[in-house]
């Protein structure tokens, strides 16, 4: 690793948190350096919290069933040690691999504390209590979005215990989206195939409103 271009005087200074394949969980200052590393925690986004802990999954589902399922959301401390798992969202048996309980995370999950997503000051996210939401997957039938399978996405929220204590399935929302009927009849006959169904929403990003 190393830094191609730092100008101090135009960067502010701070640190960066990446995931990287076969690794872990690294982070870096601006010049590069390798501070930290959790090793094999992967990151679908990995986050850092107050105290110097990391969340991230510890595991993501075979290619050939899912697309970009994580098995886990995990919260492991500055040693790496897990303080905060979730997985209870789906049971899951595929050919060939034993059942085993995954939360089918992908993409994004907030900390109550700070849900929002980004900085605001005044908000920390809670790291030894709080609810987090999570962004996942679950697949669905629905005729009125298509025919085939779909890999529809939803918002979870999770107590600290791990109950499921609220839900949001996107696909029981799509009258509300204005498509019209070009891209109904489109998303009808291909609602973009995936290993695991259709992944007509493909939703990227999710968090609670904050102050603005």
């Amino acid at each position: 690793m190393g830094t191609t271009i730092y100008d101090p005087e135009k960067a502010w200074s701070g640190y960066t948190l990446m995931p990287v394949s076969g690794i872990g969980a690294v982070l870096i200052d601006m010049n590069g350096n390798v501070v930290k590393t959790w090793k094999d925690l992967q990151g679908f986004p990995n986050k850092l919290l107050p105290g110097g802990y990391v969340m991230g999954s510890l595991g993501a589902r075979p290619s050939e069933f899912a697309y970009q399922d994580q098995t886990d959301v995990v919260q492991v401390d500055w040693d790496g040690n897990v303080v905060w798992k979730f997985n209870k969202h789906e049971l899951i048996k595929d050919e060939g691999h034993e059942e085993q309980w995954m939360a089918r995370q992908h993409h994004d999950y907030q900390r109550e504390g700070n849900p929002v997503g980004y900085y605001v000051p005044g908000m920390e996210c809670k790291t030894d209590s709080g609810n987090t939401l999570i962004l996942c997957h679950h697949n669905v039938q629905d005729p009125d979005i298509s025919d085939k399978k779909l890999q529809d996405d939803c918002v979870i929220e999770v107590d600290y215990e791990g109950n499921i204590v609220w839900r949001w399935n996107s696909h029981e929302h799509f009258r509300e989206y204005g498509f019209d009927n070009a891209a109904k009849n489109a998303l009808f006959r291909n609602p973009n195939m995936t290993a695991a169904g259709g992944d007509w929403m493909h939703i990227n990003s999710m968090s609670v409103l904050g102050p603005n």
